[in-house]
């Protein structure tokens, strides 16, 4: 259907009636206001808090394994292979129960070095680790 204008019957409107356009992009504003927080919802977790061990670690309990960003692993300041690494510590664990890993990893290295460790060794039966970081 066409429309004139009032002065001159034929010359046609040109103009676009965006009325309804902006009522519709109301309607959806508003549905994803809505439905945007409804996303956004985790499970709910009862997670522990952060701060002091409960107790003094004996050191003798103690094996550190550090790696730096060439994906090179040391056990108390000794280069291993991972496979020779994880040899030695699960003998450790068999031979000390209440071994514990402390894990220390430089900024830029990445997580799967890291990983690789602990997963080789939660495999082999050894829980017990700690994730070092430098306080602030």
């Amino acid at each position: 259907m066409r429309r004139f204008s009032q002065q001159n019957n034929l010359v046609t409107l040109s103009d676009i009636n965006v009325t309804p356009l902006l009522d519709l992009a109301f309607v959806l504003l508003i549905i994803f206001m809505i439905t945007t927080p409804l996303l956004d919802q985790g499970i709910q977790l009862n997670l522990p808090k952060g701060g002091e061990a409960d107790g003094e670690v004996n050191p003798e309990n103690v094996r550190i394994v550090d790696f730096d960003p060439a994906g090179v692993y040391y056990l108390d300041k000794q280069a291993m292979e991972l496979d020779a690494l994880i040899a030695e510590l699960v003998k450790q664990h068999r031979d000390n129960p209440e071994l514990i890993i402390y894990t220390r990893g430089d900024m830029v290295s990445q997580w799967g070095t890291g990983m690789a460790v602990v997963n080789r060794l939660t495999k082999a039966g050894v829980t017990s680790f700690s994730f070092r970081f430098e306080n602030e």
